[in-house]
């Protein structure tokens, strides 16, 4: 049978360590990658992949994420009577984008506990999950890529990029055999290995494409580094049962906002991008380097 696939679980419940203080009192997913907050290209890359429904799984301090998805009207009408046309209908195609459910996270950390707090929304169906703290610059879309992928194999499909060889070991790297194109088979999940004994250079995360078979494994899987419950621990045991994907994204280019580098390298690249920022910026960067 084939899914159209609708729902997308998004984890927001992480407290940002990386980037204390800046994160003690806001969520890092809200911090802005010049005038929209991270969550916000994320929930655009979804929306643009035929994505309808949003499910944040969230923690304490995460208010601020669930406001910037729902509508202020107050807000909206005050920028039409100041003749702030654009900026009034921006706002409200943010609340616009999608049905956004919120779920608060219970049970141990670990990026696998959200995605099982969203059992009982997913219900029996296949379903995507996106970090809220990082994304891919892609046309088509990271997660249309993949979905696409799903939609002719059936089976779970995890996003993948290739990364310089001597950084695999900070990443999860699988070794794969090739299927056709972009797409490729996964024979084993390697979590951070060393440069020397890597199985490949290409590294499988932050977007998935999961059916509801992963629920049982996440139940069952023990706690691993940390003590914590990872989710490519439950992929792992349920690729003993069936196939799992990996799509090597095209023409995309990696963005770990989770981190100071990546966040930074995020600011430099949309805002050269920009049609009133890129010209000031490009000028700015020449005077300085």
């Amino acid at each position: 049978m084939t899914y159209l696939i609708k729902k997308l679980v998004i984890p927001v419940a992480g407290l940002g360590t990386r980037f204390l203080p800046a994160t003690k009192a806001q969520p890092k997913e809200m911090m802005p990658v010049v005038d929209k907050p991270i969550i916000q290209y994320v929930v655009e890359e979804a929306v643009a992949s035929g994505i309808t429904d949003i499910i944040m799984i969230t923690g304490p301090g995460k208010r601020a994420v669930e406001e910037h998805f729902s509508p202020n009207y107050e807000l909206i009408e005050k920028l039409k009577r100041q003749g702030k046309i654009s900026q009034a209908e921006e706002l409200k195609k943010i609340a616009d984008l999608a049905n956004f459910i919120y779920v608060r996270q219970r049970g141990p950390y670990g990026n696998g506990t959200p995605v099982l707090c969203a059992r009982s929304v997913i219900g029996n169906e296949p379903f995507a999950v996106l970090w809220g703290d990082e994304f891919i610059y892609a046309k088509p879309p990271r997660l249309k890529q993949c979905l696409d992928v799903f939609a002719k194999y059936g089976d779970p499909v995890i996003s993948g990029i290739r990364v310089p060889k001597d950084e695999v070991n900070q990443y999860g790297i699988a070794r794969v055999s090739h299927v056709k194109d972009n797409v490729f088979l996964i024979d084993e999940l390697v979590e951070k290995p060393d440069v020397k004994s890597a199985p490949s250079n290409l590294a499988t995360h932050g977007c998935y494409i999961l059916t509801p078979d992963i629920f049982p494994k996440l139940e069952q899987v023990k706690p691993g580094k940390d003590g914590e419950i990872w989710l490519v621990d439950a992929i792992k045991d349920l690729m003993k049962e069936r196939k799992v994907y990996a799509c090597e994204i095209k023409n995309g280019i990696y963005y770990d906002t989770g981190s100071k580098f990546g966040y930074i390298r995020a600011n430099i690249d949309f805002a050269l991008r920009d049609k009133v920022l890129g010209k000031k910026v490009r000028k700015y960067l020449k005077s300085i380097l």
